[in-house]
């Protein structure tokens, strides 16, 4: 017993001379590690949603399990986090942002460490789900709370530097989930949580101050019932519609239904109950719910071009799962530079952010249209060159986006546009992967239905003696050989025809952009 409180008055000692060291630096130092602090915590939560992609076949061979088991260890964890970002602003105000934050970032760790240690799927999915729950605020309450520390001058290179992290972050999951797989165990890729974990546990304690409480507002139990049935059924319709053949299966249709339904009662509630689970005065201004439209278009091209690339690069092209990790990652650095550059532009008021944010899309455009020229013998360097020139655009539509989006709302209700704000992204970037890989499955059996009209013992150049060898139509070495090409050339074409969908969508963004109000000085931060 005496042990124990001697341990515990030791740690205290610890802990509150370290945190005095801390808050005796200097302000822009203190600044630039609390920048850190709350970047790791909305790190580890969005490098979760693409890590575990890579690892999930060898979590499958390691635990005996089917794909469609191994496929819960992505779904669990979306489904929690959709559920429980909503959340959010409303239990910061009952806990205090500061206190709910370091939860978080506890629980999401030890999840983690259980994560890696489990020994069966169901244990994995159990500790994914807490992942999820723990993992859901991190992210709007980072964002939050960079927005109330730094005044609103400074917001452009507040959020741009944040912006580093939180767009990087899913672009390197791939690479990073790759190379830990590759080089030592599955079980690796949720390890890699914890140093990050212990770090912004550290930071946000002791440079964040705790936010002001309101006990007042009740809990809207019916609202979030609606919310949350209506994200749990679009999650699952777009996980299981391509397995199920979409529309053609009753269970997709049922929900679909059910979560129009239950998103129409929760809007008609929202806007008739006194105090609703979601404050309405979010959707008054013209900015925000403008912003909401972008970053779901946003959400879509961020992950769907990222879910197309690495099987186009293996499966197609060969590439070992680690190398096919490093020719996506100068995708980040293109966006870390216009990062900065764009925090600039922002800063000193140079050009208009709608210029900055359509700059960015034509980025975007140009790099689509360029893929949209790949072969089955595309060279990596061109490769490297399109993710680079996408990644740019990507970093040029951030920082403005996020600073017009958030620039006129009242600061107390920035916790909860932020939670709302990073849900719309994470359901386009569900979207967007449900819609292109559909599309790609489609467009292949198209592709190669058409091709394989040519393929007759009345085409010529079928009989010519050099193809003769490799493609002899009259062997079935030949005919397997021959189709096997084909497969291979209808995937490229349908590949081409993702890219081409990607690059309409970011078309149809440009007209978005401009509708976009930049505020006047005086109604900034009111």
């Amino acid at each position: 017993m005496f042990l124990l409180i001697f341990i515990r008055q030791a740690v205290e000692l610890r802990v509150n001379a370290f945190v005095l060291r801390i808050q005796q630096l200097p302000e822009g130092t203190r600044h630039i590690l609390l920048i850190t602090a709350v970047m790791m915590a909305a790190i580890i939560q969005i490098i979760d949603t693409t890590i575990a992609n890579v690892a999930l076949p060898h979590m499958q061979g390691s635990l005996s399990v089917t794909q469609d088991q191994v496929a819960w260890v992505l779904t669990s964890y979306i489904i929690a986090t959709a559920i429980a970002m909503p959340l959010t602003g409303w239990v910061s105000g009952r806990v205090g942002r500061k206190r709910l934050l370091m939860t978080s970032v506890f629980g999401f760790t030890l999840a983690s460490i259980c994560c890696g240690a489990a020994q069966s799927i169901d244990q994995i999915i159990f500790f994914r789900v807490i992942q999820g729950v723990c993992g859901a605020c991190l992210v709007p309450l980072s964002q939050a709370l960079l927005l109330d520390t730094f005044p609103v001058e400074k917001h452009g290179k507040a959020m741009g530097i944040w912006g580093v992290g939180v767009m990087v972050a899913p672009i390197m999951g791939p690479t990073l989930g790759g190379w830990l797989t590759e080089y030592y165990s599955w079980r690796w890729v949720f390890y890699i949580n914890v140093p990050f974990g212990i770090l912004s546990l550290m930071g946000v304690y002791a440079l964040i101050k705790e936010s002001p409480l309101d006990k007042e507002r009740p809990f809207d139990l019916l609202g979030f019932v609606f919310l949350s049935v209506a994200l749990v059924s679009l999650q699952m319709m777009l996980d299981r519609g391509q397995s199920l053949s979409w529309f053609d299966s009753k269970e997709i249709v049922g929900e679909l239904l059910l979560a129009v339904l239950a998103f129409y009662f929760f809007v008609v509630h929202m806007f008739t109950q006194k105090q609703p689970f979601i404050e309405p005065r979010l959707f008054i201004d013209r900015n925000f719910p403008l912003g909401l439209v972008f970053i779901f278009i946003i959400g879509i091209i961020l992950l769907a071009t990222l879910a197309l690339l690495p099987p186009y690069l293996e499966n197609l092209m060969g590439y070992p799962v680690f190398d096919a990790g490093l020719i996506l990652a100068p995708r980040g650095a293109g966006t870390m530079l216009t990062m900065f550059i764009s925090t600039r532009v922002m800063d000193r008021k140079l050009f208009s952010p709608h210029y900055v944010i359509v700059t960015g899309l034509c980025c975007i455009i140009f790099s689509m249209w360029l893929m949209t020229g790949f072969t089955v013998n595309v060279t990596h360097s061109l490769i490297t060159w399109t993710g680079f020139i996408q990644g740019m655009g990507l970093g040029f539509i951030f920082v403005p986006l996020s600073t017009i989006a958030f620039s006129t709302l009242d600061p107390k209700l920035r916790t909860e546009a932020a939670s709302i704000f990073t849900l719309v992204r994470s359901i386009g970037s569900s979207i967007g992967i449900s819609i292109v890989m559909s599309q790609l499955s489609n467009s292949l059996q198209r592709e190669h239905a058409m091709l394989v009209e040519h393929i007759t013992p009345f085409n010529a150049l079928l009989e010519e003696p050099l193809t003769a060898l490799v493609w002899d139509i009259h062997t079935t070495r030949g005919l397997m050989a021959l189709d096997g090409e084909i497969t291979r050339q209808a995937l490229q074409l349908a590949y081409i025809d993702d890219f081409y969908l990607i690059m309409l969508m970011t078309v149809c963004a440009v007209p978005v952009a401009l509708l976009l109000r930049v505020p006047e000085p005086e109604a900034v931060g009111r």
